[in-house]
């Protein structure tokens, strides 16, 4: 069967980046994937961190859930979800990646677990002074349980994860553990980061765990002036990429998936049975 990874170059206004990504989720459909995977806040990126509070939604209930619901229900297309922003309990919010099944159920629910509060060296100014991107989700995002979350699809059992989460290999031997043989890591991978960090961590989750990945990104500038690494792709359990978005604008990368190669690679290369830890 068929996965698509969707690229978006989302921003500040919420129905532009709904209609955004209702467009590519129809050519998704339209070229035959039975499921769709939307990146890191697809609905929504603000020049501050904290401008997404002002679009949490109740768990269950609000714009952003309802057009996800109604969109995988009239489409006939599995959608997982990027993030998007949750109410947590103290007052920020979670980054929660939902997935949608073909009738437009939801059938599950994982919160960002790591948070990207990091300082991103950016070369030096002509005074010499260093400049630097500062990020602190912390301000406005709480972390999940730290629970591995994964799910049954008509591609496979998937794993859950969210962009910093890829720096993180003990969450993706838990989720291989839980059955897992296809990841998704959603991200708005920095461009300074993306650009050395990107495509090596990938891989090495993919071939390490010997599993489907899917990785749709963010791509291009947003506001604030972040920049975005894009290069959504898609790779098998050996580390090929059978699809890969090059273009710095927002597009759809799909690939068959298919069962039995991955079987046959963990059968050829069984190093998940040698594991002594």
């Amino acid at each position: 069967m068929k996965a698509a990874v969707v690229q978006m170059n989302s921003g500040a206004d919420l129905a532009a980046n709904l209609a955004q990504a209702q467009a590519l989720l129809e050519r998704a459909a339209g070229v035959g994937a039975a499921l769709a995977a939307l990146p890191e806040n697809f609905a929504f990126m603000g020049a501050k961190e904290r401008d997404k509070l002002a679009h949490a939604e109740a768990d269950g209930a609000g714009t952003i859930q309802d057009w996800l619901a109604a969109t995988a229900a009239r489409l006939k297309l599995w959608i997982v979800a990027g993030s998007l922003p949750i109410g947590a309990p103290d007052g920020r919010v979670h980054a929660a990646c939902c997935v949608y099944d073909a009738d437009g159920r939801r059938a599950a629910r994982y919160d960002k677990i790591h948070l990207f509060d990091v300082d991103v060296g950016n070369g030096t100014s002509e005074s010499g002074s260093t400049l630097v991107e500062r990020y602190r989700e912390s301000n406005s995002i709480a972390p999940g349980a730290v629970t591995p979350v994964a799910v049954d699809t008509p591609l496979g059992r998937l794993g859950l994860s969210i962009c910093y989460d890829l720096r993180f290999p003990e969450l993706f031997r838990a989720l291989v553990s839980e059955g897992c043989t296809l990841f998704c890591v959603p991200a708005a991978f920095t461009a300074k980061t993306g650009a050395v960090h990107w495509h090596t961590l990938l891989k090495a989750r993919a071939v390490e765990n010997l599993a489907y990945l899917l990785a749709p990104g963010q791509c291009g500038t947003h506001p604030g002036g972040r920049g975005t690494y894009g290069h959504s792709l898609i790779l098998d359990p050996w580390g090929e990429t059978l699809a890969e978005l090059f273009d710095d604008t927002p597009g759809v990368a799909l690939a068959e998936l298919d069962p039995e190669h991955l079987q046959a690679v963990r059968a050829r290369f069984p190093a998940l049975s040698h594991r002594r830890l």
